[in-house]
């Protein structure tokens, strides 16, 4: 089974400035996902008898089955989507809409041409527009090319997750979005964290050529100059981004789904689980997990921006991941 998790639009109540770039998007991302997790619980709650039970003055958890829902995809919506109304208020030539696709280390090759064009159907139909200005790949396991460009960088990576796949298989992935250029619905595509050997291999293997590369420098304080030489004499804007790579780990997401959080995954089967269940403690101890079962896995996330040219307001922002359930 496919899970859909979305945020909704988390600029709040209204349009803002761009905000500041300190906050890393895995905590952004995660942080709103719950939040939105939450509020569908509690809108829900609130309808049917302000989530209170007669005799009980304690407002109750909603069933994660009210505000969630399953279509004949296969495919669980987490919260419920409706594209009913427009989430942007002027015409599309008074917008720059982003999106950043990331793939994640257990999204398999063969995957990513249905989860591009998923992706970027999300986005379109959320924001009530016909296409977007800009759309950048993220490739698990790339990271800026520390080594190449910026050895001093490497102590302040982290845990790596995942290896760099060969490009030829990033050059496949590209593909698809050159074919979303085609069809009008992007008007210029782009790489993330691509050094410049790797951007220049890049370069010679696909028909329409990258218009951006994001990188972040994290400590490197400026731009290599080998990066930028030849970003220049190919017209490859770079933009500086402060993204995670692996922006949902796995751990992660079950947190967010599971008992503790949104409660729409059960918890995982241990020792003694049948016996308990056999025995009827879980039923009288109240534990038992109407939840969701089987491992879960994140395979891709979204991240969507819509800013008015004329003003740089952010009028709408969110993102939408996508996890496999299996038995």
């Amino acid at each position: 089974m496919k899970l859909l998790l979305s945020t909704g639009n988390i600029m709040g109540g209204g349009s803002s400035i761009r905000p500041s770039t300190s906050q890393k998007t895995n905590a952004e991302l995660i942080s709103s996902l719950r939040a939105n997790f939450e509020q569908s619980a509690k809108d829900q709650a609130n309808g049917h008898m302000n989530g209170v039970t007669n005799g009980d003055a304690t407002p109750k958890k909603a069933a994660y089955r009210s505000w969630t829902s399953q279509d004949s995809k296969d495919e669980f919506q987490i919260p419920t989507l409706s594209f009913t109304h427009s989430a942007l208020e002027e015409p599309r030539p008074q917008y720059d809409i982003t999106a950043k696709l990331f793939f994640l280390p257990s999204c398999s090759t063969s995957a990513r041409p249905a989860a591009t064009r998923q992706a970027l159907s999300l986005v379109l139909e959320e924001l009530h527009m016909p296409s977007i200005d800009l759309l950048i790949l993220s490739f698990p396991g790339v990271y800026f090319d520390e080594q190449e460009d910026c050895p001093d960088k490497l102590a302040t990576r982290g845990a790596v997750e995942s290896q760099p796949e060969p490009i030829d298989q990033q050059i496949e992935a590209w593909k698809t979005l050159e074919e979303l250029k085609d069809e009008g619905l992007v008007e210029k595509l782009g790489i993330a964290e691509f050094g410049a050997d790797r951007l220049d291999q890049f370069l010679e293997g696909t028909r329409i050529k990258p218009a951006v590369d994001q990188i972040n420098l994290r400590d490197c304080c400026s731009v290599p100059k080998a990066l930028l030489t030849l970003a220049k004499s190919k017209g490859v804007e770079l933009l500086v981004h402060n993204d995670c790579s692996n922006i949902l780990p796995r751990g992660t997401l079950r947190e967010l789904l599971g008992p503790q959080g949104a409660g729409v995954l059960a918890e995982p089967s241990k020792a003694g689980d049948k016996r308990k269940s056999l025995h009827g403690e879980d039923a009288k101890n109240g534990t038992q997990s109407e939840g969701l079962k089987g491992e879960v896995t994140p395979q891709w996330v979204v991240k969507y921006t819509a800013v008015v040219r004329n003003r740089g307001v952010v009028e709408n922002k969110g993102y939408f991941a996508c996890a496999e359930l299996a038995a």
